[in-house]
């Protein structure tokens, strides 16, 4: 099905192009969401006459979502979830979780303007794709952890802390192990030593 795309589209093409796409997904996304006309005479003529005014509302929607991803610089949402000792989230964190706790930041953002392509199931610091506009996207950090606590120490080191091994008693094992293998000297290496003087 042919159809003349009313704003950029990723991966179809600029506004104004006429495009071949397959039927279902004209009918269930482009024709419904008001990103493309059917391509007939009729609209084409109405497309013409319409283009100016299009192309003005398309730059002044790109101007005031370029203002918002300056706004949003180095956003960082917390989203503290429950997680296994290493690490694997009980559950996952989705684009809606994402849009919500962007939303509580102070910026409005759908769901659908959210790209994940899989949901989250880890701690750390992931970066999330959001499009404000078809032709304006801000990465977001999304720090997902166990408690505000470990999500400011996450921050900080830029990695997950999975809270499992405290750092202080990793260095006391490492210590202990380095006593037991300094004090067992096999008595073959002291008889050399003897049989040499």
């Amino acid at each position: 099905m042919e159809v003349i795309l009313l704003q950029r589209v990723e991966k179809l093409g600029q506004m104004g192009d006429v495009v071949t796409v397959k039927p279902g997904h004209a009918r269930n996304r482009l024709l419904p969401q008001g990103m493309a006309l059917r391509a007939n005479k009729a609209n084409l003529a109405a497309f013409e006459a319409k283009k100016v005014q299009l192309e003005a509302d398309n730059l002044e929607r790109r101007k005031e979502a370029e203002a918002v991803a300056e706004n949003m610089g180095e956003l960082a949402v917390t989203l503290v979830r429950q997680a296994s000792d290493v690490g694997q989230l009980y559950g996952s964190v989705t684009a809606r979780d994402i849009s919500n706790a962007v939303s509580e930041a102070g910026f409005t953002v759908a769901r659908t303007q959210v790209v994940l392509d899989q949901p989250i199931k880890t701690l750390g610091l992931h970066q999330v794709k959001i499009n404000l506009h078809p032709e304006v996207s801000v990465e977001v950090t999304a720090n997902v952890a166990r408690s505000e606590e470990d999500a400011a120490e996450q921050l900080r080191k830029g990695g997950a802390v999975l809270g499992t091994i405290d750092e202080m008693e990793a260095e006391e094992a490492l210590e202990a192990a380095e006593e037991l293998f300094e004090e067992d000297v096999p008595a073959e290496v002291e008889g050399e030593e003897e049989t040499n003087v």
